[in-house]
């Protein structure tokens, strides 16, 4: 009796779909973001008698809007292990513009295009009332919109203008590697140093941010958090 034999069928792989478990470098990341948007959003709910006082304030005592909206550069969303393409654009972190808000502390100037520059001491462009928001860090406010659309965190390093961006870029090396993370609206650099008035300034505060970035945290972000309090309440480094 003739044996027929069957045709050789391929083997069928059967793949179980089970959750995978996040690294922990997602967690991190997870709780992180998480931290942002709760702290965000109680910090507009709890701040919003005093951002409206704000706002008449800077309505009433000079013309211009409530709000100054400016680019800065923010996260590179570009993966570093990429091969090909455009190796310059490989290299540079520039990173994403995005439009910071602010609540505009300087008198406007219409029809004119300012030259990107660094606020100073005594700055004749700063209103009065605009002095005391700086001092106080009330400017920044408006930010916490900024963290909610996911363009900023409230900890990171502070966003740089386009154009004094490329400055520091060709002048201190390694500050493009700032982009690596989400900037903040404070940061390890603002709670430990002034303003800036110069580059070397600028230079101490990269060494800073890449300091943070190297342990950054939920932890270190709430540690952050408390001290700029000090500073705020304080008026410490500002103008």
């Amino acid at each position: 009796m003739a044996t027929t034999l069957a045709p050789h069928l391929p083997e069928r792989s059967i793949t179980l779909v089970h959750p995978t478990a996040l690294r922990p470098l997602d967690r991190e990341r997870g709780a992180r973001r998480l931290l942002n948007i709760i702290v965000a959003t109680a910090g507009l709910l709890v701040a919003l008698p005093l951002i409206l006082v704000i706002a008449v304030l800077v309505k009433l005592t000079s013309r211009g809007p409530v709000l100054f909206q400016q680019s800065r550069v923010g996260l590179d969303r570009r993966s570093l292990s990429r091969v090909g393409g455009n190796t310059r654009r490989h290299l540079d972190l520039g990173g994403q513009p995005f439009t910071m808000y602010k609540f505009r502390t300087m008198y406007t100037h219409r029809g004119t295009r300012e030259r990107q520059v660094w606020a100073q001491p005594d700055d004749q462009r700063v209103t009065p009332i605009g002095r005391i928001l700086r001092k106080l860090r009330l400017d920044e406010l408006p930010q916490l919109i900024n963290v909610l659309r996911g363009e900023m965190n409230v900890v990171g390093p502070r966003p740089e203008q386009p154009d004094i961006f490329v400055y520091l870029r060709e002048q201190i090396e390694g500050y493009q590697r700032r982009q690596r993370v989400r900037p903040g609206i404070t940061g390890w650099a603002q709670v430990n140093q002034a303003y800036d008035r110069s580059i070397d300034d600028v230079r101490r505060k990269v060494t800073l941010d890449l300091e943070y970035i190297r342990r950054q945290s939920a932890l270190e972000d709430v540690k952050i958090m408390w001290r700029t309090l000090p500073v705020m309440v304080l008026g410490r480094g500002a103008w």
